[in-house]
């Protein structure tokens, strides 16, 4: 039998972190995401005034043999860089038939799926109280499009894993991005053909 303290975690809102059963924090920088954002010379720029705080996400560390579940919390801060705005780095998962199921604490913002074998992608309203579903074979980036924390718990299989990509494959397809203060789901070739180049829009 496993041991009690081993199966019970609390939620601190106020934190967006894990109690009792808290297990490794990943925190990642504008450093982290370098490459990611569409907007160079706006990524530079925000990275030599400060490298801000992105996201963390903290792991429960619950037991993980085959067939567990675990979770994590996730906490993706406010903010844009040009015309988009922050997000996670993204990924599929290692066991590509693994699923997620996301719950929304607080904050607003869109799920981003890219699904790996036809690319065609989603963008899910991501909101409190709100459940998201994260099916197999769909790479996912949590984007946060309000201006507060977007605070939610991913769970997924023990056994899940991530894969950040691979070398001809390094970013999602899609951008979301800010027009008329509303975020709108664009190709990347269209952002730089049609919308980039624009300023005062």
């Amino acid at each position: 039998m496993y041991d009690p303290s081993q199966l019970v975690s609390y939620l601190d809102m106020a934190a967006a972190d894990l109690l009792g059963t808290a297990g490794s924090l990943t925190v990642r920088r504008l450093s982290d995401l370098n490459g990611l954002f569409e907007d160079i010379d706006a990524y530079n720029k925000a990275l030599s005034r400060e490298n801000s705080l992105v996201y963390t996400v903290r792991e429960a560390a619950f037991p993980s043999d085959e067939g567990d579940l675990t979770c994590a919390l996730g906490k993706l801060m406010p903010g844009q860089i040009g015309d988009e705005y922050y997000f996670t780095k993204g990924h599929l998962h290692q066991w590509r038939e693994a699923a997620e199921i996301y719950l929304v604490l607080s904050g607003e913002g869109f799920m981003l799926l890219e699904d790996e074998k036809s690319g065609e992608s989603r963008l899910l309203p991501f909101q409190r109280n709100g459940l998201v579903y994260v099916p197999g074979h769909a790479a996912h980036r949590t984007i946060n499009t309000g201006d507060s924390p977007l605070v939610y718990l991913g769970i997924t299989p023990a056994r899940a894993g991530h894969d950040y990509f691979t070398d001809d494959h390094k970013n999602f397809l899609k951008v979301v991005v800010e027009v008329s203060d509303k975020p709108v789901l664009m190709d990347r070739e269209d952002y730089h053909r049609f919308y980039s180049p624009l300023k005062g829009h």
